[in-house]
């Protein structure tokens, strides 16, 4: 059966520590087309990140100078972001209700997050809490599937996200705000990490986390065995799209 919405967006709570350690971060040209497609610079901005997870989608823009408070639903992610980022204000809440006063903000991102809400009622509580002028971006990391070893990993492990919107996010923002007009952007980009790191990383996605232990550790060492064929070194050089949808309200 498969799991519920609900059940894995609060799987990552359980498992926040490893998520910080090994998920992969962006890439710096991912900020600078966010400041490009919304029209303003992160320096100065007041800025919600929601579905902030553990901060690692927020550092980067606090590094830019940027005023960021985060808003992260589950305790365990909520912590961890805390922990790694003690100067940056955490409140509890989902994009669903946000609990912010209108106007309040020049920008709301969501990184690796959007997917989780409901978009009739996060778009309307993002236009709510933005000021006149301020902008909308979502973002996600995507393994590259025209890379082969990715695409066969995908088929043997994470096949297509059930939930994933992200090649889908412009028409969906653009179905609930017809007077918006969405932009869209990828940008490749790669890492390369030990092999036991790149296996950590998929651990800690939720359709893998939510699997019974020992399911979920058989899977993992079948997926190690695999790509020591592919590496021998045990360096795994991770390629992603970055799909990026940006939106700004009138002024």
């Amino acid at each position: 059966m498969t799991a519920s919405k609900a059940t894995l967006a609060s799987s990552f709570n359980a498992i926040a520590t490893e998520y910080a350690a090994s998920r992969p971060g962006y890439p710096t040209a991912l900020y600078d087309a966010v400041e490009e497609l919304t029209g303003r610079p992160l320096a100065g901005a007041d800025i919600l990140d929601v579905g902030a997870g553990t901060g690692i989608g927020t550092a980067p823009m606090v590094a830019r100078g940027a005023r960021v408070t985060a808003a992260e639903p589950g305790s365990g992610m909520a912590a961890q972001l805390r922990s790694q980022l003690p100067d940056v204000p955490v409140v509890r809440g989902s994009g669903d209700a946000l609990p912010f006063a209108a106007d309040s903000f020049d920008l709301v991102t969501y990184a690796q997050a959007w997917h989780w809400t409901d978009p009739t009622r996060s778009v309307p509580e993002v236009l709510r809490v933005l000021r006149p002028g301020g902008a909308l971006a979502l973002w996600w990391n995507v393994p590259d599937e025209s890379v082969q070893w990715v695409a066969a990993q995908q088929d043997r492990l994470t096949p297509r996200h059930q939930f994933d919107v992200t090649d889908r996010a412009p028409a969906l923002v653009r179905d609930l705000a017809p007077a918006l007009t969405p932009r869209y952007r990828e940008l490749r980009w790669s890492r390369t990490i030990p092999l036991d790191t790149h296996v950590a990383s998929l651990a800690t996605h939720s359709t893998l986390a939510t699997l019974p232990a020992e399911r979920a550790a058989a899977l993992l060492e079948a997926e190690r065995a695999a790509l020591r064929e592919v590496f021998p070194d045990g360096q795994v050089t991770e390629p992603y799209l970055v799909r990026l949808t940006a939106v700004r309200t009138p002024a």
